[in-house]
């Protein structure tokens, strides 16, 4: 396969899984946001959801004050946000068109398909109600074109490339979710267990959808130390860092089989699936969360750079 050709695909999956995460980061902070004030306190959820999004630099210079029109709007449809909702499915839509004979009918069809509904939004929802239907149209959108490929994809390289981007994209995800709360989110005057801390938590959870998942594991109340030990070493939950890193494993080792050498890529990759599985999270939290999760996220961006070396340019 041309290296051009496996970016492509590498990217689809990327821009893809963002619009996804971005499309939770605005639906759980829409959510949080409409609490009554005494369970949310003063706190300005609308700075977190930027600081979680990663765009803090790029949204300030355009806005001075974080608030639901300017987040929704630099978020979801800003040209100027080359990370924005918008942006990410017409870069999905660009990268799938030039490799439109490496996909299935169905993921052309899914990508299209939204690519033509998402500008019949124009510069976006003037509701809340619509806005809020606009974000499960993202979310659907990112779960048919995973679940299209997962059905209809041959297992060769292409299908590969593919899922080394949603793995990739999507362990970043969860980590900076997790980083954002433990180090941004929480007002250092507020009580760690009451009201806002419990809404929080959940909240975070409901953007990896794994409240649910939360409750049938530990079956006990939501508690920070099981919450970071679901979406950091519990290969059984599909979002968190270990699942991820398991599956990159197992698409570095295929395209290594395919092509016949391995090389930087599946030696990063089984390096860090290796130190997740030997950590535990009383040793994580000792040595502080945000220097773990920091350190994961430059591994990450480095397995991200390995590949592109070894594979895509």
């Amino acid at each position: 396969m041309l290296s051009r050709t496996a970016d492509n695909l590498y990217w689809v999956a990327r821009y893809v899984e963002r619009a996804d995460y971005l499309a939770r980061i605005l639906e759980v902070t829409m959510r949080l946001t409409a609490l009554p004030l005494a369970y949310v306190g003063s706190t300005n959820e609308w700075d977190s959801a930027v600081a979680t999004a990663g765009c803090g630099n790029g949204f300030f210079s355009h806005y001075s004050e974080a608030n639901e029109d300017t987040v929704r709007e630099f978020l979801a449809f800003s040209a100027a946000n080359t990370s924005s909702i918008r942006n990410c499915i017409e870069l999905a839509r660009t990268n799938a068109r030039a490799v439109r004979t490496a996909l299935t009918s169905e993921m052309w069809e899914v990508i299209n398909d939204s690519w033509l509904t998402l500008k019949k939004f124009g510069k976006g929802p003037t509701s809340r109600e619509e806005f809020m239907r606009f974000l499960r149209f993202v979310q659907e959108t990112s779960l048919r074109f995973d679940g299209s490929a997962y059905r209809t994809m041959l297992r060769t390289d292409a299908y590969w490339f593919f899922r080394l981007g949603l793995n990739i994209e999507r362990a970043d995800n969860t980590a900076r979710i997790l980083d954002t709360k433990y180090h941004l989110l929480l007002p250092e005057d507020t009580h760690i267990g009451g009201p806002l801390d419990y809404y929080q938590w959940a909240a975070i959870l409901r953007s990896v959808s794994a409240l649910t998942s939360y409750h049938w594991v530990y079956r006990e109340s939501l508690k920070p130390w099981l919450i970071a030990d679901l979406l950091i070493l519990n290969p059984k939950m599909p979002r968190s860092l270990a699942s991820c890193y398991d599956n990159l494993v197992i698409d570095c080792d295929a395209l290594a089989e395919a092509y016949g050498r391995q090389g930087t890529s599946q030696r990063k990759a089984r390096g860090i699936r290796t130190r997740l599985a030997n950590s535990r999270m009383t040793e994580i939290f000792q040595n502080g969360l945000h220097e773990f999760i920091t350190e994961f996220i430059s591994n990450n961006n480095e397995l991200g750079s390995a590949i592109s070396r070894q594979y895509l340019m």
